[in-house]
């Protein structure tokens, strides 16, 4: 069963164009959080992560709220066909109809894509963040948080702003080179099946050049991707 699906069409935008419908991918650290931020700001999409659209759904009550609560009360992974509903509930919803939708990160998998597709759900532009395993190991094992403020830091590429702040600054426990590698090695697992049912509207971006580069060079997929749909 493969992921081609009729494109279906969202409410029209003020400007009479459509609005954009995102999804971006990239591995633990490859500064999908970063980007997502400035493709908001820059286009005015309403910008999703599964986790988020969980707990709202779970929050309001609705019907694969409720079937997810289940799931996650009983301590179980919710399976693919109920984040499905989560996410196409979300996708149907207003705000997302009228600004547009950027998925943050998912579908992670084959069966998820597929199920998407089958959902009649379809994107404008993927988009994916590659960045060198090394690269993402050096970006994780270095990351602390202030516990205080919230602040993420970065030993090498953004330290504290002084020894006080040092000292107090605290890593994620699965911030490790082992942990990350295991989460690394998952993600591969999964990526290149995915991409493979956007190829025709896949882009890949270096993301080991500087953020306002890759931001750049974001636009520039996003606006091409419209250009030739």
């Amino acid at each position: 069963m493969g992921c081609r699906v009729v494109k279906l069409r969202m409410s029209d935008s003020e400007d009479g164009a459509d609005p954009f419908k995102l999804i971006i991918s990239g591995a633990p650290a490859s500064g999908k959080g970063t980007q997502c931020e400035l493709i908001k700001s820059t286009y005015g999409v309403v910008h999703l992560s599964t986790g988020d659209m969980l707990r709202a759904a779970v929050a309001d009550g609705t019907e694969v709220g409720k079937l997810a609560q289940e799931y996650m009360d009983s301590g179980k992974l919710v399976p693919d066909e109920v984040i499905i509903g989560v996410v196409s509930d979300r996708l149907s919803q207003s705000d997302c109809q009228e600004s547009g939708w950027l998925l943050d990160g998912f579908p992670r998998t084959r069966a998820q894509a597929d199920a998407l597709a089958a959902a009649g759900v379809t994107a404008d532009c993927f988009l994916f963040l590659n960045v060198p395993d090394d690269i993402l190991v050096e970006r994780v094992v270095g990351r602390r948080t202030d516990p205080e403020t919230g602040k993420i830091y970065h030993m090498t590429f953004s330290p504290p702003e002084n020894d006080e702040v040092k000292e107090r600054l605290v890593q994620r426990s699965d911030d490790t080179e082992e942990k990350v590698k295991v989460r690394l090695e998952q993600f591969h697992d999964n990526v290149e099946s995915v991409k493979g049912c956007y190829e025709s509207i896949s882009v890949e971006i270096d993301g080991t050049e500087s953020v306002n580069v890759v931001g750049e060079k974001i636009k520039a997929a996003i606006e091409g991707c419209r250009a030739t749909a």
